[in-house]
């Protein structure tokens, strides 16, 4: 079963490109393939549409955790639609996924970020079993992110040849 297969089966969606909101300039590469490996920029969570989707503010004052964890669910899909694109239409060719930068927008004091990111790890885990979907991993608590959204999710995969 592909990856997409696996997605839809789970009743979960690829988004559409994202639809970047009036007056936000996009100067790079939502997802870029050199060699053998595919690096993905920072994506936030997104609406089959494109749009970005909410909740928006920080985890443990407007977003709760398991809102954030949800939403770091939907970034994982948002990065694997750039990727899939990046490779021509399939994510057939990810081999494995190495690393995952998390950036949760956190209220004072809020301490559980990998409780947030883990909405990430356990959907490549479930998409690409064990030996492909585990990575090395970070989870980091910041002050802003794009748009206010609660999760941007970041991430290297290892690729087959074309």
């Amino acid at each position: 079963m592909s990856i997409e297969d696996r997605i839809e089966s789970m009743g979960l969606y690829l988004p559409e490109p994202v639809k970047v909101p009036a007056g936000v300039v996009i100067d790079f590469a939502w997802a870029r393939v050199h060699g053998d490996r595919v690096f993905a920029s920072g994506h936030g969570p997104q609406s089959p549409d494109g749009t970005v989707a909410g909740p928006f503010g920080r985890v443990g004052a407007e977003v709760t955790v398991e809102q954030a964890a949800e939403a770091a669910k939907l970034a994982t899909l948002s990065l694997l639609a750039s990727v899939r694109r990046a490779l021509g239409g399939s994510l057939n060719r990810v081999e494995a996924v190495l690393r995952v930068d998390g950036f949760v927008l956190v209220a004072p004091g809020f301490d559980r970020t990998t409780n947030v990111i883990n909405g990430c790890s356990r959907l490549f885990l479930e998409l690409f079993g064990d030996d492909a979907g585990r990575h090395a991993r970070t989870a980091m608590g910041v002050a802003a992110t794009p748009l206010s959204c609660p999760v941007v999710i970041a991430a290297e995969f290892a690729i087959r040849s074309a």
